[in-house]
């Protein structure tokens, strides 16, 4: 199954998939290590879903929602830690 990255609870994890975006967001995305085939793990979120908190590589990332839409994750099945 496959989810966008926004759409994570917290304890969720999965593998990206595809990063989408283009320009200087998309380079900003691949720059932080935003790369298809990582591990990425939503920590934390604001209460209004605004900013979101992930592990990723081994090192916290806080992403705006919108930087997150653009992350297609797979999910395994009952994909909770």
């Amino acid at each position: 199954m496959e989810k966008k990255l926004s759409e994570f609870s917290i304890g969720d994890f999965g593998t990206i998939s595809k990063v989408f975006g283009e320009g200087r967001v998309r380079r900003r995305l691949f720059d932080m290590g935003i790369t298809p085939g990582a591990i990425v793990i939503l920590r934390k979120k604001a209460p209004l879903g605004d900013p979101l908190e992930i592990t990723l590589r081994g090192y916290e990332l806080t992403l705006r929602k919108g930087e997150a839409d653009l992350v297609l994750c797979k999910v395994d099945e009952g994909g909770e830690k």
